[in-house]
Parts: structure tokens; sequence; C-alpha cells
């Protein structure tokens, strides 16, 4: 595949002039055997620690490594503190640093071998000016910096990350995709106590437990990490708006609340548990647990969630072509999301886990294609 590299290197640095003051970051990837440079990433951070601005560093060069197709990645850097840290034999202590280090070590989790050598600031000289860069233009954008000496890689100035968070993703290659994805972070609301006590929780509102609110809090700290988010878009139900204001509030956003994000209606069954639910209706409830067309008593079937699910994608691709969007719902709109990325049929429905507050990632191109990124992820809640 063009620009595809199995071994790859990372330069990453990042700076702040008062600590905390004006920060930026810089990455270069560099081909493991010529040392020419494949990629770069700059961006100004505000005012931020230069922790805070050495890991966006980090962040911003293994999202690189992983758009160009790497399989394996060295990382070098002159920050004592996230060379150990990432190597795992220092912990992560500070609440800025816990969702940073999480989507690192969610990124080096992609490549098939991923290390990390600590280098004196002198030889880490190219990352070092992409940072200086990044603080001199005060420019709060990610901005993706030419590599004219790449091979079958193009520089694009103008363009931005392949991220999950900061700026607009890229197609996978691989995939045959063409053009720049809608990508969906989609977010399952945080804890109530009807899932402590595995009950069917379709169209009630129980609120957010005190673990439910921690949830929605984390998650909230980690996308406000990534930033880059175009829009927040939620459920009608407390429990999934409630969670999407935590987040919105820390980008800085409104949250807009698409009634078609809202959980299936389990009708008779709602506020039972599984077994209840089965000795009740005990033929009704084995068809349904395989046939996405039966429905609960006076509820909904999969096959009608799927339907409106389909409306909600086609909504918010054509709203926000090629941007982010955190979509904050619950687990049947969730899947049925995952689902149509994936091209699969229902069977995904009953075999998928996904855990409360977890994140998942669907992109959806503008030539039809789609691909799923995660799934069922949970590093943000670490810590």
């Amino acid at each position: 595949m063009t620009g595809t590299r199995e071994r790859v290197i990372v330069e990453a640095d990042g700076g702040s002039r008062g600590n905390p003051g004006t920060a930026g970051y810089g990455a270069v990837v560099l081909d493991a055997d010529t040392e020419a440079v494949l990629a770069g990433r700059r961006g100004y951070l505000g005012i931020a620690t230069n922790n805070v601005a050495e890991y966006r560093g980090l962040i911003a060069g293994l999202e690189a490594a992983d758009e160009l197709g790497a399989r394996r990645v060295g990382v070098r850097m002159d920050s004592k503190l996230v060379v150990e840290q990432m190597s795992g034999r220092w912990k992560v202590k500070h609440p800025d640093m816990i969702p940073l280090a999480a989507r690192a070590r969610e990124l080096a989790a992609r490549f098939d071998e991923t290390t990390f050598v600590w280098i004196p600031r002198n030889r880490n000289s190219r990352a070092d000016k992409l940072a200086n860069e990044a603080m001199d233009a005060r420019e709060d954008t990610v901005e993706r910096v030419p590599a004219p000496d790449a091979v079958g890689v193009q520089g694009d100035p103008g363009g931005a990350t392949d991220t999950a968070g900061r700026g607009t993703p890229t197609a996978p290659g691989w995939t045959g995709a063409t053009g720049k994805p809608t990508r969906l972070l989609l977010l399952r609301h945080g804890q109530t106590e009807l899932s402590v006590q595995r009950r069917y929780s379709g169209r009630g509102n129980p609120p957010l437990t005190e673990l439910g609110r921690d949830q929605a809090q984390r998650a909230a700290r980690w996308v406000a990490a990534k930033g880059g988010i175009a829009a927040v878009v939620s459920s009608p139900l407390d429990r999934a708006r409630i969670t999407a204001e935590a987040a919105a509030r820390a980008l800085g956003l409104d949250v807009e609340v698409h009634d078609g994000l809202i959980e299936t209606d389990f009708g008779g069954w709602e506020g039972a548990t599984f077994a209840e639910a089965a000795a009740r209706d005990p033929e009704l409830h084995a068809k349904w647990l395989s046939d996405a067309t039966v429905h609960p008593p006076s509820g909904e079937s999969f096959a009608e969630v799927r339907e409106r699910v389909e409306a909600v994608r086609d909504d918010l691709v054509a709203r926000y072509p090629a941007a982010n969007v955190l979509v904050v719902s619950h687990v049947t709109p969730i899947k049925t999301l995952l689902q149509l990325a994936l091209g699969v049929g229902p069977s995904l429905l009953y075999r998928l886990h996904l855990d409360l507050a977890s994140l998942s990632i669907a992109e959806f191109y503008p030539d039809g294609g789609s691909s799923v990124r995660l799934a069922n992820g949970t590093g943000h809640l670490d810590g």
C-alpha cells in the first residue's frame, strides 16, 4: 500500500514557556532504515504544562505512524518522565497525565511492537523545532507538516491529523475507502442502578449513580485532552444527556439532542432482569434473542432500532462531513452503528459486549465506505 512503512521511528517533543505557559508540541516519523522524514506534526496548545505538551507530541507522532500503516515503532523522546511512564517503570499519578497516557497506550497497542527510548535534547532537534514553530505561530490548530524527502508519502500542510480527536481524519488506505470520513466517537452513558442490577433499561430515566457521574467526568477529561470535536450529540434520556453534558462543558460545546439515539423500547420487559423476562415470556424471549424483527411486548424490535439509527448516521454524515462527532447513547444504538460500519448481520448485537462509559469509534466515508477503529475501549476510565 502506498505510504506504508513496516518499521518507523517517532521523535516527539513538547515545550511550555513558563510551565505552565504558552505550549506546543512537535513530532516527526522517520523511516527506520534511512531516517528519511515520512511525516511531521505540530500543534499549539495555548496554556499548558511541559509534561502535557510532551504527551501531546507523543500522541501526534503515534497517530501519524498509525496513519502510515507502521507495524513496529521505536519512540525517541528527551522526556524522561514520558519514557519511563510509557515503559511501565513509573506510575502515572497526575490527573492531567492520566487521560493522555491512556490515549498514548491505546495507540501504542495498535502496533505489533512499540519501544520507548530516552535521548538527549540535542538529538531531538527535529521535533523540538516543530514544537517551537507551533508556539511561535500561536495558532489553535493541529498542522500536518509536509515531508519533501518522504518516499510515497505526500505532505499536506493544510490538512489535519488522522486522530480520534483533533482535526479531520483520513482514510485508512487498505480498506479502499476514499475521501475523509465522518468519525463518530461512540460513548456509552455512565452507570445507573438498573445497570448495576442488570435490568433491561430502555425508555425509563434512571439517574446516574455516583460512579456513573465519575465515569462521565473521566470520559470528559479524555475528550477534552483530545480536542478537535465538532459536535456533541446525545440521546434525549437523562443518563446519556448528563454524560454528554460533562464532555460538552470540557470541550466548550453545546449538547445536541437527537431522538434517534434513544435506547430500544423494551416495552413490557422494562426494568426486568434477563431471567425475569425469560420466565414471563419464554417463547417470545427466546425468539427475540435470535431474530432482529421480533419485538418485546408493546416494545421495539432491533430491526426498527436499526432503521432509525441508519437515519441518524446519514444525518450526522451529511451535516458533519470529514469531522469528529462525539455521540453519547446506549448499548443498542451504539452496537447498531458498529454493525453498520462493519457491514455485518444482527448477530453482532447479541455477541458484542459494551461496558458502561466505554468508547467505540466508527468511520463513515463519503464514497459509502466505512470502518471501525475501536470497540469497547475503557482506557480513559483507568487511574
